[in-house]
């Protein structure tokens, strides 16, 4: 999952012929995630308007000139957050603070067609994690 790309993801998705396929691909992803350590699972990492249980842990990387890419783990007690959080992972860590910010997230995530398929509530969750990593990117942003 290290090498993948977005457009990857997104290609990958494009091969699975119906939903629950691609659910199955989620869930997949989501086991293919590093865990957190539980060293790094604290109220300060914890993502709020979750139903699930959901932390991202962000820091700030400087480059060589002068910037600051965002980097990020995550980890839920809930199989398919999980995948949702390798796709947020896929999509933004390791970017520049700034692309973070400019990125449409939810322009991105309508190339899988996730909105349609998620509950409220797991949508809801979904958006309060893009939150949390535009916030941080933007706490960063030079």
């Amino acid at each position: 999952m290290a090498d993948m790309t977005y457009d990857d993801l997104v290609e990958n998705f494009e091969y699975l012929d119906d939903w629950e396929e691609r659910y199955r691909y989620v869930i997949e992803l989501g086991k293919a995630l590093p865990p957190l350590p539980d060293d790094r699972k604290s109220d300060e990492t914890k993502v709020d308007g979750c139903v699930s249980r959901v932390w991202i842990d962000s820091r700030a990387v400087p480059d060589d000139q002068g910037g600051v890419r965002v980097e990020f783990d995550g980890d839920s007690d809930a199989h398919i957050v999980r995948g949702l959080i390798a796709i947020l992972h896929t999509m933004l860590s390791g970017r520049h603070a700034k692309e973070i910010l400019d990125t449409d997230v939810a322009a991105e995530l309508q190339r899988l067609d996730l909105s349609a398929h998620l509950s409220p509530q797991r949508s809801n969750g979904l958006g309060s994690m893009i939150e949390r990593v535009k916030g941080f990117a933007a706490e960063n942003a030079a």
